[in-house]
């Protein structure tokens, strides 16, 4: 992988911080499994703005694994970086860590795949990167 892509997919990585509220929250008190794929999206959006600064679009998910329950009331944070590179297109994964607001535990509690292809001013795909 040349020097200049590895450099903007280190630049890219994103991070956000939310907190888990119960307006976010299922009736076990953790955290809506679509708030969660919402909060990836726009974590993964990010990531392929800035590894791109064209305009994405999300294509596809893949593989969204929730391996553990977000309860109402700790901290997550939602971290995107680029794993592939194509001509239209780039690959983002997004990892949710969650963290008790007043312990030192932190764990990963989903991850995911997301695609996202560059588009041009009639949302057709153009590529990703300038040559």
């Amino acid at each position: 992988m040349d020097h200049d892509i590895r450099e903007r997919i280190k630049n890219a990585e994103t991070h956000i911080f939310k907190a888990v509220f119960p307006n976010t929250t299922n009736h076990y008190d953790t955290l809506f499994g679509g708030t969660a794929l919402q909060l990836m999206d726009e974590a993964s959006f990010i990531c392929a703005t800035r590894f791109s600064r064209k305009k994405v679009v999300t294509v596809s998910t893949d593989k969204i694994d929730f391996t553990k329950p977000i309860p109402q009331g700790t901290l997550v944070e939602l971290i995107a970086h680029v794993i592939k590179v194509g001509r239209t297109s780039c690959v983002v994964q997004v990892d949710i860590f969650m963290e008790h607001m007043y312990e030192d535990i932190r764990e990963k509690a989903v991850t995911g795949i997301f695609t996202f292809v560059a588009v041009d001013d009639h949302k057709k795909p153009t590529p990703i990167m300038d040559i």
